[in-house]
This record gives C-alpha cells, structure tokens and sequence, in this order.
C-alpha cells in the first residue's frame, strides 16, 4: 500500500465541509458585444459536478445585468461561465481557452466577473487549434455502436512504437473522456499528453496499448454514474438523472474489449486489463473494478466525483472483498471541499475490505483540470506498470 499525502489536514478539511454553508452572490459585470441578448447563462464548477445546463445553476436577469445566488460550504471551488454547453464556454477576447476560475468560500460574499468572449462566437474566424495526438494514435471508429445504450461514440486507440516491429502482445487501459486523451484538437481544455507519456515511460517499463471512449456529452453524467441519482434538488427519480453506468460498463467488457481483443495483439486476462479515469470518469473507473473484478486488474481513480453517488461506498464494502487489482487514488484539495475527505474514505474503506496493491496520492495545489492530469498520469502510469 502506498500513501502519499502533501500539506493536508484531514481535520480542518472535516471541519469546513460541516461548517454552515455560506451564501455567495456571482454578478456579470459585463458581455461580449456579439453576445446574443436571448442566451442563458450558467455556472458549471466542482460543486455541479461540471454540469454545463443545469437549471438550479442558471444566472437570473436584473436591471443591472445577471446574477446568480448560491450556498456552498466553506472551501475552495473551481468554474467556467457557459451558455449551456461546453461548445459555448467563456473564454478569452481573442477567442483562447482560458483556466478554471477559483471561488474561496470562507464567509458571504458578493463576487463579479466579466465575460470576455464565448467560444462558438469565434466560429472560423478563431485559429483552429492543432491536431497533437502524435503518429501512434488512431481513431477506430468514429460511431461506434454501443448496444447496451443504443448510441454511437467515437473510439481511438494508441498503439505503443514498437506494435509494428514486433509480435509481441501488450496490456490495455481503457480510458474515459477519450477526447482528452491524446489530442488537444478535440479536448475541452487541453490533453492529457498519454500517448506522448507512454512513448517515453515505454523505454523503462512496459508500453501499453491505451483505448479511449469519448463521452456522450450531455449524457455523460448519466452515463458514468451507475446509480440513479440527486443533484441539487432533482431527485433521483427525474428521468434526467437515471444512473447508466452499469450499462456503460457492460459495453466496455461484452462489446469494446471483445473487439479490441480480436483486432490487436492484447494480453487479454485480468492483470492486464485496467481503466482510468477523472471526475466522473474516476466514479465509473473504481465502479468498473467493483462490479467486475475478474475483468479489470487496475484502475486510475483520479478526482472522483463520489458526492454525486455516495452508492459507491456501498459497493466497496458488499464487492470490495472480491478485487484484487491495482488501484491509484487521486484527489487535489484545490478541487471542491469534499473532495479529498470523499476519496480518502473511499481509499481507507477499500484497504479494510480488499487485498489490492493501493496508492494514494493528495496534492495540495491539485486542481481540477487538464494540465494537472497531464503531470499527474505519467507518474500512475509507471506505478501501474511495476
């Protein structure tokens, strides 16, 4: 078992998450000129879940502009502004994607930003951005079928350098929010630089090939969480929060593994089967362990968003007993005040019931964003493979 935990209190982190909740006011102190004047306006943050449209985070109109009042718990947040999707997210006046904005609660208060541009407003007149998955990274399909949802998804595939000049067969990590994988072309707000890491560790330990799964965009709350659920006042048994991922992974397992497994040169058993994921992607990557143990051999648990499905503390402790798999925990205290507390639990629960080989990793800079992912993977990576 490996634990790794940098400037973090538990206690204090305890404390503010059961403190009193505080009231936090966000105006828009202004829009873009072009911004048409019909639009709704949202807030989409680690405390939604990165829910781009959700209703209970929709800014309401004054005379003085937009505003939206919110309670949260003392602790630190991060956000983007959209007009309903992440096609339509904030982002500089010359049309650049920018970080998340950080929110930190300590008491009531009033907050203003301004928006600068929104993305599709940029349309052609934006620089494209530029292809970086490198030579070794091809897209399979892009609709393949998923019969178990009945929807079509584009699927890539990274091939380690030495796949064509050797007969040999290779592990398989299937990763979730495959648009985020390997190119910056087709990511929300940057890659997380696997193929370009593989490449590299691969010349001190084992390569591997790397399946990506893009999400179903506004499915993809659904379709990694493997409960129904409530968020924020919509119960469980809305229909817009009916739990899919135990669908999703049955796809993975009964469909994509099945042909994967056919068309490439895989080692197909369970210590080389593994699965990873972010945020919601880290909810459905330690599901997928749980719900099929003699399938998947490890998992990257990285930011989970166990608040939306507290469930899964159920599952570890009626399943956890049947894992034995590698399985790397990742959270930052940047990322939203339960955060941390909810992984350590996860972490401290599985280690009680299971005889998996575990880590994990607290940063207490870590943030809830690409560029964070990027340093971090190389390092699961070459704890994964040894």
């Amino acid at each position: 078992m490996f634990r790794k935990t940098i400037f973090f209190q538990v206690g204090l982190l305890i404390t503010l998450s059961l403190a009193s909740q505080q009231k936090v006011r966000i105006e828009i102190t202004s829009l873009p000129a072009n911004a048409p004047s019909s639009s709704s306006i949202f807030i989409a943050g680690s405390f939604n879940s990165w829910n781009p449209q959700h209703q209970n985070f929709q800014f309401q109109k004054n005379d003085k502009g937009y505003f939206l009042d919110l309670s949260l718990n003392a602790g630190s947040y991060e956000y983007k502004i959209t007009r309903g999707g992440w096609d339509k997210v904030e982002c500089s006046k010359e049309g650049k994607d920018i970080g998340n904005r950080t929110l930190k609660v300590a008491a009531d208060e009033n907050i203003e930003i301004n928006i600068e541009g929104w993305k599709d407003l940029f349309g052609s007149s934006s620089q494209p951005k530029k292809s970086t998955a490198n030579k070794n990274v091809r897209i399979i399909d892009t609709a393949f079928f998923i019969p178990q949802l009945k929807r079509t998804r584009r699927v890539w595939v990274y091939l380690p350098p030495t796949y064509n000049t050797s007969s040999k067969k290779y592990p398989v990590l299937y990763m979730h929010d495959g648009q985020n994988v390997f190119d910056d072309a087709t990511s929300f707000s940057g890659e997380w630089g696997v193929d370009e890491a593989i490449d590299t560790l691969g010349l001190k330990t084992k390569e591997c090939i790397v399946v990506g799964i893009d999400n179903g965009g506004d499915k993809r709350l659904n379709e990694y969480c493997p409960y129904d659920f409530s968020l924020n006042g919509i119960a469980a048994n809305n229909k817009t929060n009916i739990g899919e991922g135990r669908k999703y992974v049955g796809f993975l397992v009964k469909t994509l593994k099945p042909f994967i497994d056919k068309k490439y040169r895989t080692l197909k058993d369970q210590k080389n089967t593994f699965t990873a994921g972010s945020s919601m992607g880290g909810l459905i990557s330690m599901y997928a362990v749980l719900e099929y143990p003699k399938v998947f051999g490890g998992a990257g648990v990285f930011s989970p968003a166990f608040w939306v499905a507290p469930k899964i503390f159920d599952d570890i402790k009626a399943k956890g007993k049947k894992v034995n798999a590698k399985i790397y925990f990742y959270a930052g205290d940047a990322e939203g005040e339960s955060m941390v507390p909810m992984t350590i639990r996860a972490f401290n629960e599985m280690h009680r019931v299971s005889k998996s080989k575990m880590a994990e990793v607290i940063r207490a800079d870590g943030k809830h964003n690409e560029p964070r992912l990027r340093m971090e993977f190389p390092l699961f990576y070459e704890w994964l493979m040894n």
